[in-house]
């Protein structure tokens, strides 16, 4: 069977089961089988490859013991053991057994089984166990349902919110361009899309003997404040490769103090979609300077990012349009931005690239950290002729912003030129503008509405309509009173 049909007749199963309930769930049932599959299957291949080697999973909970005999254990038998056994020593793993343990007993901290049917909790079983993740095919194949599954969180309710579009995070990761080495940091990283499409980007450029692959995992850093979307990212690593994705915290990055972060946790680039339209938690914002104080998480995120960034360190940011209009806090992040960095780019993307769990206007910016801001240019993202906005099934496509890749210039973007989509502004003009980077296109003509002396004509005659019918009625309320 195909893993696509077969991952589609897991899903059919689960569905079944009445324990299950909403698409959320069900990938979150799915991902911790996932997870337990595929380290199994990593375990068994570096049992053979490495001297020494033991899987971190205690003998008795490896899936090959448990799961793998298609007529093992079923029924109460089978929910008793994960909910009784599996479950609760997973997430018992002790430290000292080393980062893989730690990988796993992260990612068992928060998850739940949610499965109430043991039989049909063995057919997802023994479905799962058609998936070989040791045979490369498979696992490319696999990798790229998994990217389908994680799409459809974009219809999972609030769970959408961890997914950002795959054109856009390969778009993103294009322009800054990685290499294995640099330190590369998404402190919101969901369900790792970043991280992926940086690894594959440097694979594909970059990667050339075993040394820069060790030196491009070694870069990585990932925090992920909430279970699901961690448990997501993590299977997404394991997917991709990552032998030990440590690096990958079940955290908030938010919650430490602004001035502890110091100069050895610098980095090199930060590429990041941080989450926007929510509020932090009580107290959160005191662990920031009061001039950035704010609950509006994204704001926090800016200021955080800033800080975080070497000098010559690059970033690429997804923000909402109202971090480029917003005053108060808003544009004090933003005076700090273009003071300590070089605001050079903000790609301005219509509202439907996150549909349908965001309907509001992004952007994406790029900045540079070690000089000021002299100008910022801007490149105006349109819907494709034909086609009135994105969707979950026309959404954005990489070829889509080919024409602003081909426009940026390269490393230096000297080449750059003003045309019908691309216009600067000095960094002066922002300031007097008190900071506010909501800069429409100045080459888009206004639309035109028609001849004003016609349209005065047209109110004056709809409005004395209007009086006519009015005096109508009160002459009406005015007789039936009388009688």
């Amino acid at each position: 069977m195909a893993v696509s049909a077969l991952v589609k007749s897991i899903q059919d199963i689960m569905r079944k089961d009445v324990g299950v309930d909403g698409d959320a769930q069900r990938i979150s049932q799915l991902c911790w089988m996932f997870f337990l599959k595929i380290i199994d299957d990593q375990d068994q291949e570096l049992e053979l490859l490495k001297d020494g080697y033991r899987s971190p999973v205690p003998a008795r909970l490896q899936w090959r013991h448990w799961a793998a005999n298609p007529e093992g254990m079923t029924g109460e038998a089978l929910l008793s053991f994960v909910n009784g056994d599996l479950f609760p020593a997973l997430k018992k793993l002790p430290p000292a057994a080393g980062a893989r343990a730690n990988v796993v007993r992260d990612v068992f901290e928060d998850a739940y089984n949610y499965m109430k049917s043991g039989q049909l909790m063995r057919q997802v079983v023994n479905k799962i166990n058609g998936i070989d993740f040791n045979n490369l095919a498979e696992r490319q194949h696999f990798g790229d349902i998994y990217e389908q599954v994680l799409n459809d969180l974009q219809s999972a309710g609030n769970a959408g919110e961890y997914y950002t579009p795959r054109a856009v995070t390969s778009f993103m990761t294009q322009m800054i361009d990685p290499k294995p080495g640099e330190t590369l940091l998404d402190p919101a990283c969901g369900t790792g899309g970043f991280l992926t499409c940086a690894m594959r980007h440097m694979r594909e450029r970059y990667v050339k003997r075993p040394e820069d692959e060790a030196a491009m995992q070694a870069s990585l850093r990932a925090v992920e404040k909430k279970p699901l979307p961690h448990m997501l990212a993590v299977t997404n690593m394991l997917l991709h490769n990552v032998e030990a994705p440590s690096f990958l915290r079940h955290d908030n990055t938010l919650a430490r103090p602004y001035t502890s972060w110091g100069r050895s946790e610098r980095v090199d680039i930060v590429l990041t979609n941080p989450p926007f339209g929510g509020k932090e938690e009580d107290g959160i914002e005191s662990n920031f300077p009061q001039r950035f104080r704010t609950r509006e998480t994204a704001d926090l995120f800016l200021a955080l990012i800033i800080r975080l960034l070497k000098a010559g360190g690059r970033a690429a940011v997804v923000l909402p349009d109202g971090s480029l209009f917003g005053e108060d806090v808003k544009a004090r992040l933003k005076e700090s931005l273009m003071q300590e960095c070089n605001l050079h780019t903000i790609v301005r993307l219509p509202n439907s690239v996150f549909k349908p769990y965001a309907s509001i206007g992004t952007n994406l910016l790029f900045f540079e950290k070690g000089e000021p801001t002299r100008e910022v240019w801007f490149w105006e993202h349109r819907v494709p002729e034909g086609q009135k906005h994105y969707s979950k099934t026309r959404p954005i496509r990489l070829e889509h912003l080919a024409d602003c890749a081909a426009w940026w210039g390269g490393a230096e973007r000297a080449s750059r030129e003003e045309g019908e989509r691309a216009w600067k502004v000095s960094a002066e003009a922002v300031r007097k503008r008190g900071y506010n980077l909501d800069i429409k296109n100045p080459h888009t003509e206004a639309e035109y509405v028609g001849n004003p002396e016609k349209l005065l004509a047209e109110l004056n005659r709809a409005e004395s309509e209007v009086r006519a019918v009015r005096d109508q009625l009160k002459n009406a309320l005015a007789e039936a009173l009388l009688r």
